[in-house]
């Protein structure tokens, strides 16, 4: 998920920072007690607002410049070909004949030499979603572990279950030929029903999981011995970092696995990265090299981005059955993002009740409903898949190609009454999940409210993108947006 120019590998000029208020990130975590956290309940399961997650794909983005950041003076030269990586015959067949790679990406090319190769520095790595972020730490994976050793030797840690399991498809085809084997926390709570609930020790060489079923086996079940873990790898690291999001449990696993066996290398991977999050990782993360895309080149230039003002929140489902879906009839599949759990049962049974063959995923189902979701969808039974922001994150369908913000993207407030800020992140993680596989997409936003369109003037400023409207109650302009999008 190729090369054309090698990344500038000057080390740049550092400006000195202003000197800035400490805070709670700046302080020493490795004894942090989180006993005392606890977790606030919202007041109504239907206002329940699933967390993003993400599945990746083998689609190509190549960034138009990577600004590479060495944490020492080793050489690290650009690979040109998998080749260069000094790669066991094993894993290139695997690239080769299983994955249909021909030579790495400029992701991989910049990214592979400082993964793979002496001394394994700590990386912290930003690019656009599709550009082979997944091939880059499952290849760093395959590459550092002895499938002759019977013991966990890494470590994988994912914000959801569908990311488990993409990840876990992933290396077992780039690893096929490697005799190296995978436990996955998915399959474990898949299978719950026909097992104890204690897991038996593990002997697979690569671990992929939550960090919750993660930590349960480390430290209740004693199944996950981490003496022998040499990578240990954050997917969507700015989630697993963020103090929103999972950066307790992430540190927590870090500090165990440091104490167990020693010092192992860190790689942290994700499309997005806040400014705050890459603050807190730059400082966290001890001698890591960076490589970071500028976020005015991660709005996607293959997805044509609208937006459509509705008078009413009423009338936002008049406008997709009765504008959007017909003009998309013979298009590929379409996803709609809603903000929350009861948003999503609404919409499906509103949509259905219409006549539309529909399907919806969020949190509340479990872990069986939302794997049938999702086999059914990607099989093509349903072409209009609904969607908390459990889906928001990477989930990869080629014949995806529109995707709806129902409810636009917004940062969890501590008040209902609070103004809500976008969320670039997940913006951008929503609409990419058109246009993948190098085809065309489009995104619509439905506005309604005065804080819609300001969120939607900060999302133009902040990705420096103007994004046009389309009127709300005239099929024929959706049509020809369609048309100069290259879907209709």
């Amino acid at each position: 998920m190729a090369d054309q120019n090698s990344a500038s590998e000057t080390k740049p000029e550092t400006k000195e920072a202003a000197p800035a208020k400490k805070l709670w990130s700046d302080e020493d975590f490795g004894e942090v007690d989180i006993s005392g956290l606890k977790v606030v309940e919202p007041e109504s399961a239907e206002d329940i607002v699933d967390q993003p997650e993400r599945i990746k794909s083998e689609s190509i983005v190549e960034p138009e410049e990577i600004k590479k950041v060495v944490a020492d003076d080793t050489p690290y030269t650009s690979a040109k070909s998998f080749e260069d990586l000094n790669l066991s015959p094993e894993l290139l067949q695997g690239l080769y004949s299983e994955m249909k790679f021909e030579k790495p990406s400029k992701i991989q090319a910049a990214t592979l030499p400082m993964i793979v190769s002496p001394p394994y520095q700590n990386l912290i790595a930003q690019a656009h979603n599709g550009s082979g972020k997944t091939t880059c730490f499952v290849l760093g994976m395959l590459s550092r572990v002895d499938p002759k050793l019977k013991s966990p030797q890494a470590l994988c840690v994912c914000p959801t279950r569908e990311l488990v399991i993409q990840n876990e498809v992933v290396v077992a085809r780039m690893g096929k030929f490697t005799g190296i084997t995978t436990a996955c926390t998915a399959t474990a709570e898949t299978n719950s029903h026909l097992h104890s609930t204690r897991r038996e020790k593990i002997v697979d060489q690569i671990v992929i999981g939550t960090p919750g079923t993660l930590k349960r086996w480390m430290t209740k079940d004693k199944a996950l011995d981490t003496r022998h873990v040499k990578v240990l790898v954050f997917d969507e690291a700015d989630q697993m970092l963020d103090q929103d999001g999972f950066q307790d449990d992430s540190l927590r696993l870090w500090r165990d696995i440091n104490r167990s066996g020693g010092n192992c290398q860190v790689l942290l991977f994700s499309a997005t990265f806040s400014d705050k999050v890459k603050s807190f990782a730059m400082k966290t993360i001890p001698k890591a090299n960076y490589i970071f895309v500028e976020k005015e080149q991660l709005s996607l230039d293959v997805i044509r981005q609208y937006q459509i003002v509705c008078p009413t929140t009423a009338s936002k489902i008049d406008v997709l059955k009765d504008r959007i879906f017909p003009a998309a009839e013979k298009l590929g599949q379409s996803i709609i993002f809603v903000r929350t759990r009861g948003a999503a049962s609404e919409l499906h049974k509103s949509l259905e009740e219409d006549g539309f063959k529909c399907t919806s995923i969020q949190g509340g189902l479990t872990h069986e409903e939302r794997d049938r979701v999702i086999k059914e969808f990607r099989a093509g039974e349903t072409k209009i898949l609904i969607a908390t922001d459990v889906l928001a994150r990477g989930f990869d369908q080629a014949q995806v190609t529109l995707v709806v913000n129902y409810d636009f993207p917004v940062k969890n407030t501590t008040s209902r009454h609070a103004y809500a800020e976008p969320d670039y992140e997940t913006y951008l993680h929503r609409i990419g999940r058109s246009g993948r596989f190098g085809r065309k997409g489009a995104a619509f936003n439905l506005l309604v409210t005065e804080e819609d369109k300001r969120n939607l003037r900060k999302i133009e400023q902040h990705f420096n993108r103007i994004i046009p409207e389309v009127a709300w109650n005239n099929i024929d302009d959706i049509e020809k947006v369609l048309q100069d999008a290259g879907l209709a």
